[in-house]
């Protein structure tokens, strides 16, 4: 089991489905130009439209790169505008280091078109259908607050 690391962004009606993708994008480049933003910025309209359908709500978004797994979870409605359950704070890692990919959630009734837009736009960004997991992925939001930070004890041991 690799490491894991999660965050809770709020979204909707605190940000805009476009400024959640925004806040995430910035969240895995830590604000830094380049290809690996504007391949992420090139789906911000089919990302978009997996956050308002609040797909991201329990399940994740999940970042796959050759060091921590990232996952990213969001916030709707009221929660989104209480302040405590969201983590908001930069990773500590670099979320797109060496082969990195992402993989939404998505309805399963948006699933082949969703697949298609991104298809058109990224080899490295895609989607899957949000009851299906990616391994070791927990879904909720809960279990993202409770386990933020994971690590490979016997992996740890051996160095």
């Amino acid at each position: 089991m690799s490491s894991v690391v999660s965050r809770v962004i709020r979204s909707l009606p605190q940000r805009s489905t476009a400024d959640t993708w925004s806040f995430i994008v910035d969240l895995l480049t830590k604000g830094e130009q380049g290809e690996k933003r504007d391949e992420l910025l090139s789906v911000s309209g089919v990302a978009s439209s997996i956050i308002a359908e609040q797909a991201v709500k329990d399940a994740a978004i999940v970042v796959t790169c050759d060091g921590p797994r990232t996952r990213i979870y969001c916030l709707y409605d009221d929660d989104a505008l209480a302040v405590g359950d969201e983590k908001e704070d930069r990773l500590g890692h670099d979320a797109l280091k060496g082969d990195w990919a992402v993989s939404l959630p998505c309805p399963e009734d948006d699933l082949a078109w969703v697949q298609r837009a991104l298809k058109a736009k990224s080899s490295r960004i895609t989607a899957r259908d949000m009851t299906q997991g990616l391994g070791d992925e927990s879904s909720g939001t809960q279990a993202a607050t409770d386990s933020a930070f994971t690590v490979d004890v016997d992996r740890f041991l051996k160095s």
